[in-house]
């Protein structure tokens, strides 16, 4: 099961990367091919086609063509990392499917070797909990209870850490975005300030729409991956729950066999000039 989604893992991160490679060639050919409105048959393409999407994004020097990079990396990253998601954070990869059941019924046999092996045949969080608590079983309930919570708790941690960087590039994107628009702004005023005024509304247009192309692009990558993160925040929420159910009703058995109280120990003596009271 693991060795096929790591495999399904690699395919989508080659098609992932295969697509904005396919996309790039294919725009930058449409903007080489596009002629204006009403321009003459005759007329030579690279003379009057305008500027492509592509050609004005990365007319910005290498500070723009590194912003541009940048979020290109940080939009495939998103993209790999919600496909990773995707074949990871699952009932049946979290919680296999009569793991639970199966382990419960070989501890009320009292089979505990059985059980802690048929935990370490199904890897997972659900197996993880039980190994921890199989582990503390002759320590009693209590000791398995205690076990039981610390796991629950690490391997809920160990979710929350992998779909965090989501979030991480939710809030990364719409900064990279802004950084490239204030970049393309200084350099539309230092044309002007170059040009001592006499730049065109033309020049200042383009630039203008280079800077914002940037925070569109940044919007776009902050907007699916700040969606995604909160989908999987709260299938983690959902399966943890679950998992530390099965967990507690696997070492029900256990617990219904639980020691006889202990008889309570003597009250401690009365400060010395209580005792008549």
């Amino acid at each position: 099961m693991r060795r096929t989604a790591r495999a399904w893992r690699w395919r989508w991160g080659a098609a992932v990367v295969a697509g904005v490679g396919l996309a790039s060639g294919w725009a930058r050919e449409l903007a080489a091919q596009s002629l204006p409105p009403g321009a003459p048959v005759d007329t030579p393409p690279a003379e009057v086609a305008p500027p492509g999407f592509l050609e004005i994004v990365f007319s910005g020097g290498w500070v723009g063509v590194s912003i541009m990079l940048f979020l290109i990396a940080l939009s495939v990253t998103a993209m790999y990392l919600v496909i990773d998601h995707l074949f990871t954070i699952r009932r049946r990869e979290i919680m296999p499917e009569g793991l639970a059941e199966h382990v419960r019924e070989l501890l009320q046999a009292g089979r505990v070797p059985e059980a802690d092996q048929s935990c370490r045949n199904h890897p997972s969080f659900l197996a993880f909990v039980l190994l921890n608590g199989i582990a503390e079983v002759e320590s009693g309930w209590e000791a398995v209870e205690k076990a039981i919570e610390d796991a629950t708790a690490e391997q809920a941690a160990r979710l929350f850490r992998r779909i965090e960087y989501l979030s991480v590039l939710a809030n990364i994107a719409p900064m990279v975005g802004l950084l490239g628009t204030v970049t393309g702004m200084i350099m539309c005023f230092h044309r002007v300030a170059v040009s001592q005024g006499t730049a065109g509304a033309a020049d200042l247009a383009e630039g203008i729409y280079q800077a914002l192309v940037t925070t569109v692009a940044g919007l776009l990558i902050a907007i699916p991956a700040l969606g995604a993160f909160a989908i999987f925040r709260n299938r983690v929420d959902q399966f943890v729950a679950e998992a530390a159910y099965l967990a507690q009703h696997a070492f029900a058995p256990l617990k219904r066999r639980r020691v006889p109280t202990k008889v309570r120990p003597a009250s401690p003596p009365l400060p010395p000039g209580q005792e008549s009271r």
